[in-house]
């Protein structure tokens, strides 16, 4: 299935600097996943936002952009993410960024975005982060298993405040909500 099947005139504009596959899950009717390969900047935020602008309007409510082959974010670009956010929570929507790279998720943090998107592992959590209504677990998150945003290492925080990962030696935080940052 290409992008037009799923989402009409989709591929009508194209850009080499990202390049965006569209995905749909079954399970959830108004999720679209977003494969995101490239980067986003001052130049292609214009063409990503058309595009993801398109998805909306024809419906798709609960959107997932997979972050792992997206090599860059300007300021530009995470304006582009909170516009989606605006647009989509008067319909009763949100978005989940998926297997965010550690220079990409450094670039929300910097500008204190972070706290702002709900950023998952895998699919299945960004899915049943919709199930749930957008809402945190009420249960305890910890013990909660995360990776090391700088060197991917598996690691364990029994609770919320600052440690050390086991590998690299990066000085990390985590907050009650399950959130890990830099330092």
């Amino acid at each position: 299935m290409n992008n037009n099947d799923i989402v009409p005139g989709f591929d009508d504009e194209k850009d080499e600097s990202l390049k965006i596959n569209l995905e749909g899950v079954d399970s959830c009717k108004t999720c679209l996943v977003f494969h995101l390969n490239g980067y986003i900047d001052t130049y292609n935020s214009n063409f990503f936002q058309k595009r993801v602008s398109k998805a909306i309007e024809a419906g798709y409510s609960r959107l997932i952009f997979q972050c792992s082959a997206l090599n860059y974010v300007s300021s530009t670009g995470i304006g582009a993410f909170t516009a989606f956010l605006k647009a989509l929570k008067p319909k009763g929507g949100d978005l989940v960024l998926l297997q965010i790279q550690p220079k990409v998720y450094e670039v929300f943090q910097l500008l204190g975005f972070s706290q702002f998107f709900s950023i998952k592992d895998t699919l299945d959590d960004a899915v049943a982060f919709f199930s749930e209504g957008g809402k945190q677990e009420s249960t305890s998150i910890f013990p909660k298993i995360f990776k090391c945003p700088i060197c991917s290492t598996k690691l364990k925080a029994t609770k919320a405040g600052r440690f050390r990962c086991s590998e690299c030696k990066t000085i990390l935080a985590i907050d009650s909500g399950g959130q890990v940052f830099l330092g």
